[in-house]
């Protein structure tokens, strides 16, 4: 029996893998890609499959699941003795994983990325944020597979082309394997300054301010669930790819345009971000909104386009469609979806 993409992605979608293979170490990882990249075979490199939109048709080349694992620190003690830590995450590691240890051994600046499901693999390609914090603020360097230079090689963070929910690797996504992510952590109980108001206000602090590590990856966990954005099986509004639409980056005229109560943050490179959530609501979508069919955006929270048990990956897409031209005609603004699309598109 071929191997289901739905049994491997959070949103439960997608049909058969040609073949599939299970990397559980770094050269198997560089083999197996290596050996299709030789062969011509297509190539899935998949890590939790948190953020991909798989086609009812399936992937008819070969998926690598990446499965090699291992987290290494450059020091056991380092409560306030050192000006960091440096630590190197196999792509394959749980990123909620990687984030309880974090808390746990008093690294600093991964906590309120708490909840997020996937791997670290995937955490440099989409610059993974939330609640004011990306992984940007702690990549030191990345590890790659080349597959166009067939070698491997190390990117510092500043080569690494971080945006808001960008980097090189998601510009140029067919080209490199991520292997190995390396941090550098601040030691320390507390986290790093609160910016996100609602986080904030959860936490009973003024922004700005700092909370305990746990009481920080406590308070976003409990967000996050509030809003269906914590994996649970049981949980139709979890059956999701997490916000599909990205936060627009508007030029000022762009901004301009929008009613005057639209959210609007001025950014340093000029432009001005709005709220996707706001816009998608404000344009009559709201939660829980659906065609009729088998999909619906989560209950919880507008952002999330969600399988309710029996969904086609063509039902989800029509939604999508749906909610990006409907936005588009109210506010003149063509929202982005952020899940990387397997053999579909909108």
């Amino acid at each position: 029996m071929p191997e289901l993409l739905a049994d491997h992605t959070s949103l439960r979608l997608g049909g058969p893998a040609g073949d599939w293979v299970r990397a559980t170490s770094e050269q198997e990882l560089i083999d197996a890609v290596s050996a299709a990249d030789a062969s011509g075979t297509p190539v899935l490199v998949l890590g939790g499959g948190s953020n991909l939109v798989v086609a009812d048709e399936g992937f008819e080349g070969l998926v690598v699941e990446v499965a090699a694992t291992g987290i290494t620190a450059d020091t056991d003690d380092c409560e306030g003795v050192c000006g960091g830590v440096m630590v190197r995450v196999a792509a394959g590691e749980t990123w909620d994983d990687v984030v309880g240890t974090a808390v746990e051994r008093g690294w600093v600046g991964v906590e309120a990325l708490s909840g997020i499901p996937g791997s670290v693999g995937a955490t440099p390609i989409q610059n993974v944020g939330a609640y004011g914090q990306d992984v940007a603020q702690t990549i030191a360097s990345v590890r790659v597979w080349d597959r166009a230079l067939r070698g491997v090689r190390t990117f510092a963070a500043a080569e690494c082309g971080f945006g808001y929910r960008h980097s090189r690797f998601k510009a140029d996504p067919s080209r490199h394997v991520v292997l190995t992510v390396d941090f550098q952590f601040r030691p320390g109980t507390l986290g790093a300054p609160v910016e996100y108001a609602e986080l904030a206000r959860t936490l009973g602090i003024v922004a700005g301010e700092r909370a305990p590590l746990a009481d920080v990856r406590r308070a976003v966990l409990g967000l996050r669930s509030g809003k269906g954005m914590v994996l649970d099986a049981a949980d139709h509004d979890t059956w999701s790819a997490g916000s599909f639409f990205t936060n627009p980056h508007l030029t000022p005229e762009q901004a301009t345009r929008l009613p005057a109560e639209a959210p609007r943050w001025p950014q340093t490179d000029g432009t001005v971000k709005s709220s996707a959530a706001w816009l998608i609501e404000h344009a009559g979508f709201t939660r829980g909104y659906d065609l009729g069919g088998r999909v619906s955006l989560s209950t919880k929270h507008t952002l999330a386009l969600t399988n309710r048990g029996s969904a086609t990956t063509e039902e989800l897409l029509t939604l999508a469609r749906a909610v990006r031209d409907g936005v588009e005609q109210a506010f003149g603004v063509r929202l982005v979806n952020e899940p990387v699309l397997v053999g579909c598109s909108l």
